[in-house]
């Protein structure tokens, strides 16, 4: 796992609000809201289909890069303001209830960025993924994770945050 200086805040691009309001007040100004508000439709249709190839062709419509074969589970949400900053490499596979965000909202700024996500990762359900984070080929993520950090290519990570397995919690699986 990389550190901050080369890691996901390297790639994520703030952008700082004025005023007394928190950041999320500003989303308007950020992002069209009649946008957001297709890419919510979109996003519900996605969540709930049970047709793997529906899915993939909504997530372009989206401006998701999707590679071939990729495995969207049920109930997992692409972000909803930036969908366009997300790639899925070829034959991904994301759990149910998965998260994969482009943005947070903090208190005097928002920052966006990439989500990618390598050929043959895996995500576990209930995962969150944050903005900038890269998922190398062939890595998985635990259930439940909290991916905060860039995860090479192969490594297995859990937790909150996702830290590396050890070869001993691998060779209990």
């Amino acid at each position: 796992m990389s550190d901050d200086t080369d890691g996901r805040h390297a790639r994520v691009t703030s952008h700082p609000t004025t005023g007394p309001r928190n950041s999320l007040q500003h989303w308007p100004d950020a992002k069209s809201p009649p946008r957001v508000a297709f890419n919510y439709v979109l996003i519900w249709l996605i969540r709930v289909s049970p047709s793997l190839r529906l899915k993939n062709w909504l997530m372009r419509r989206l401006g998701i890069t999707v590679g071939e074969g990729v495995s969207w589970g049920l109930e997992a949400t692409p972000d909803v303001f930036w969908p366009e900053h997300i790639t899925l490499g070829d034959h991904v596979i994301v759990g149910y209830d998965a998260t994969l965000l482009c943005h947070e909202f903090l208190q005097a700024e928002y920052r966006v960025g990439d989500v990618v996500l390598g050929d043959r990762a895996m995500i576990g359900a209930g995962a969150i993924v944050l903005p900038g984070v890269e998922i190398g080929e062939g890595a998985q993520v635990a259930a439940n994770s909290l991916v905060t950090e860039d995860v090479p290519p192969g490594e297995t990570v859990a937790g909150v945050p996702a830290r590396p397995m050890s070869s001993e919690e691998l060779a209990d699986d």
